[in-house]
């Protein structure tokens, strides 16, 4: 929310300098040719009305240089904040000062007509407080300059001529409190406004960091699920099918052992960091970690063929991802990866406290099986039949049928393929 505030303000300090340079410009264009036919009253309230712009459009320079610079802290939005509104008011007062009119005259003063854009900015920083806060600081400021109970004489009468009874009625004390009551209003209205607005924007937030939370337990796919209250169904769970990989490091003890424990834990995280940089380029979701293993899932979705043709890419890139880590290290870094093709029941188990997204069923054992295997085959990718078959002709890569191979657990056996060596043909 500080962030949040600090970046209205910067805001703020642009349309501040707009407005000004804008209003000098218009000052400039319109005024300026008649400057010579003018009273020393009027050019002293010109000067007033231009040294006031110049400044106020230095107060927004200086609030967005501080921005810039990273040096605006959240107590200095309440200095601006004042700020404004004293340039406002001695404006103001500096005009019935420079004319002589009384205080009923206030409302007709061209100043006063920058109170909606006061309100406007104190809105545009999303905190009731401050928006309050102006509010009562115009409100109390202008009320000052009116002359309670003055009656209806304004100083126009002369210029009025026999219309000055009746333009003066408007601008008597009753209908100047009238104003004063809106220009309250309008105030109360606004920081009801910032209030909602602040609301939605901390609930925005706190779903934003609870999503972000989710995702470091559960598959980023799965936490925006969760996000959009579909968690009753996620816990009913689906049957579906899907590839599922199967990644396990070789030789990590061995290689962790001369390694501190600082060593290991930045080792890790390196291999499982390039690990999912592999899959989400492959629109894969990690389903856990395990240490140095990871299990893999792609659902087939409407889309079967491009499921099981994105796993055995995936595949493939964590292989060559390895082998590109292997050439920053002294060790050889190796992996083993397995995958299958099957239905498999999917969903999220646990309480409210520790959910986990699960994939349960023989496809999953198999998977875990075929990895196994590729220490025994020789070989970094072993791969089901099943799985091959449903990528279908799109399927990357070659393969060689290492035959049908017996999987614990399992009565039946099952076709299994592992990468073929560049030259070698594919299998049928």
């Amino acid at each position: 929310m500080t962030e949040a505030e600090i970046a209205s303000e910067q805001l703020v300090s642009v349309l501040r300098m707009l407005v000004a340079s804008g209003l000098l410009l218009f000052f400039a264009v319109t005024v300026g040719p008649l400057s010579g036919f003018a009273d020393s009253m009027q050019k002293r309230q010109w000067l007033f009305a231009a040294v006031t712009m110049g400044a106020y459009c230095l107060v927004g320079l200086g609030a967005w240089t501080l921005g810039r610079a990273g040096l605006m802290r959240r107590w200095m939005i309440w200095v601006t904040v004042t700020t404004d509104c004293v340039f406002l008011l001695v404006n103001i007062w500096l005009s019935l000062s420079n004319t002589g009119l009384s205080g009923q005259v206030v409302f007709a003063l061209p100043p006063v007509w920058l109170i909606p854009m006061a309100l406007a900015f104190g809105m545009l920083r999303v905190n009731p407080a401050v928006q309050i806060y102006i509010t009562v600081v115009l409100v109390l400021g202008i009320g000052a300059m009116l002359d309670i109970g003055a009656g209806t004489e304004s100083g126009f009468g002369p210029a009025l001529g026999g219309r000055a009874d009746q333009v003066g009625f408007f601008l008597a004390t009753p209908p100047n409190l009238m104003r004063l009551s809106m220009i309250a209003l309008t105030g109360a209205v606004l920081a009801v406004a910032a209030a909602r607005t602040r609301r939605l924007l901390l609930q925005s937030i706190v779903e934003t960091q609870a999503r972000a939370n989710l995702t470091r337990y559960l598959p980023a796919q799965i936490s925006d699920q969760l996000a959009e209250g579909r968690l009753d169904e996620l816990r009913r769970g689906r049957r579906e099918e899907m590839a599922i990989l199967f990644v396990d490091m070789r030789d990590f003890t061995t290689i962790s052992e001369g390694m501190t424990p600082e060593e290991v834990s930045g080792f890790v995280s390196e291999f499982r960091a390039r690990l999912t940089r592999a899959v989400q380029g492959c629109g894969g979701m990690i389903d856990k970690f395990m240490g140095d293993a990871a299990m893999i899932v792609f659902p087939a979705g409407g889309d079967p063929a491009a499921a099981a043709c994105c796993a055995l890419r995936c595949a493939d890139r964590i292989r060559a991802a390895m082998e590109a880590w292997s050439e920053e290290r002294p060790e050889r870094i190796r992996v083993g990866i397995g995958g299958h093709w099957g239905e498999v029941f999917s969903g999220v188990v646990g309480d409210d406290t520790r959910l986990e997204y699960s994939v349960f069923g023989d496809p999953v054992n198999v998977a875990a099986r075929l990895e196994g295997m590729t220490k025994e085959l020789g070989a970094p990718i072993v791969v089901s039949r099943d799985l091959l078959e449903r990528a279908g002709q799109g399927a990357p890569g070659e393969w060689r049928l290492l035959g049908r191979t017996g999987i614990r657990g399992r009565d039946e056996g099952l076709d299994v393929l592992a990468c073929a060596p560049e030259g070698e043909g594919r299998a049928g």
